[in-house]
């Protein structure tokens, strides 16, 4: 962790910029406009590698950085009027919608369809859709228990396998001091998935997610608040930046993060020793129990690019190896390919040793064009149950509602 935090000291932070208005380069004549949406701690790395594979392969790159939460409807702006990257980091839940949407080309008799085995599986599955190949897998995540060494080993406290156990370990670690619940969506889902639970089940066109074990994970969780084991924001629209504050500083114990927050976390007054950061798998309801979801980012190209040729060239070099250990080094995030995990460097790496079984195990998520749009609703309910204004059954429901009514209408319901 301490060469993660030597190379984030060292990096540049750039100026978001999410206007939409590149032109994509023309007839192709090497030029590729990439949009970057990863954010300062990392985009400094990925822009000079980027300059670096269109030096090599003979193209120039303009790398351009656009902020996270812009980044889908700024794409879907741009692409609609034929304008927009040639290349772009898209979020895994991303690309099927854009795939059905005509906005990213198919890659499938393309180099970068050929010979995958050697990406991880659960990733390489959110660049297809219908059966056709739409996307490289860039970077891979999950989430895992973040812990302070010190504060656990003081009050004499293993990490906790389960949620029984930290529950119980609340109370040598300062009761809701000892871990701090997010309440978005994307962070019940350790609670779902570890129940046995899902959202929806995209083979059978379900809706699922009002489940008898979705209704007890939600209870699981607002049962840590209500014991005194946990705390949570009152705002909810703050509520990660209340945890990452809280945890940085060392005024909470634990909380479930992913390894995108680690920059952040080794700048804060409890981690000025990197060693005091600790990782391990997500509790479950038992002991080996816990389910992490699986995340990260695809390289997609744009459908009509006049840049076609190049994008590939580009996203051929990006993704490769060589790169994604170079990644894996500097900035402590997760390969996709099995290859980069072999690497001595890679295995020494803290992030992501910590990560590997983790992300081995990931939950897969329904790799649907409505993917992105399961989250809204299940992000409310959350909210609810944690601050008491709903029971997990009624909230859960309403969420199953709000699938029906506005998101996949033609699935069925429990």
């Amino acid at each position: 962790m301490t060469a993660v935090a030597a190379g984030m000291a060292g990096a540049l932070v750039l100026t978001a910029c999410g206007g939409g208005n590149s032109g994509g380069g023309g007839a192709d004549s090497g030029e590729v406009v990439f949009w970057d949406t990863s954010g300062a701690n990392e985009s400094p790395v990925f822009t000079t590698i980027a300059a670096e594979c269109g030096t090599k392969g003979g193209y120039t790159v303009t790398t351009e950085t656009v902020a996270f939460d812009q980044g889908l409807n700024n794409y879907k702006t741009a692409a609609q009027g034929g304008r927009g990257p040639d290349v772009f980091r898209a979020e895994v839940a991303w690309v099927a919608q854009l795939a059905k949407n005509g906005l990213i080309a198919d890659l499938t008799g393309t180099a970068l369809a050929q010979d995958t085995d050697d990406f991880l599986q659960t990733p390489l599955g959110s660049t297809r859709y219908e059966g056709k190949t739409y996307g490289v897998p860039q970077v891979t995540d999950s989430l895992a228990l973040f812990y302070n060494e010190k504060l656990l080993a003081e009050a004499g406290v293993e990490p906790p396998r389960t949620w029984d156990e930290l529950k119980a370990a609340s109370a040598k670690l300062g009761g809701a001091k000892s871990f701090f619940l997010n309440n978005d969506a994307y962070y019940a889902l350790p609670f779902l998935y570890g129940a046995g639970g899902d959202l929806v089940d995209a083979d059978a066109k379900k809706i699922v997610v009002n489940s008898r074990e979705n209704v007890e994970a939600l209870e699981t969780a607002k049962g840590l608040l209500d014991a005194g084991a946990a705390s949570t924001a009152q705002d909810p629209t703050n509520s990660y930046s209340n945890m990452q504050a809280a945890f940085s500083g060392g005024e909470v114990a634990m909380v479930v993060n992913g390894p995108w927050a680690v920059a952040d976390y080794l700048k804060g007054a409890a981690f000025g020793d990197a060693a005091n950061l600790g990782i391990a798998p997500v509790p479950g309801d038992t002991a080996g129990g816990g389910s992490a979801p699986v995340g990260g980012h695809d390289y997609v190209i744009r459908q009509g690019t006049k840049a076609r040729d190049s994008s590939t060239k580009f996203v051929e070099c990006m993704s490769s190896t060589e790169n994604q250990v170079r990644i894996a080094k500097e900035l402590g995030l997760l390969p996709t390919r099995r290859s980069a995990y072999e690497n001595a460097e890679v295995k020494a790496q803290p992030v992501v040793a910590a990560f590997e079984p983790i992300v081995t195990d990931a939950h897969p998520r329904a790799w649907i064009p409505e993917g992105n749009q399961l989250f809204d609703p299940l992000k409310i309910a959350y909210a609810d149950v944690l601050s008491g204004a709903k029971d997990a059954e009624t909230a859960l429901d309403g969420v199953a509602k709000a699938y029906k009514d506005q998101v996949v209408p033609d699935y069925a319901t429990s």
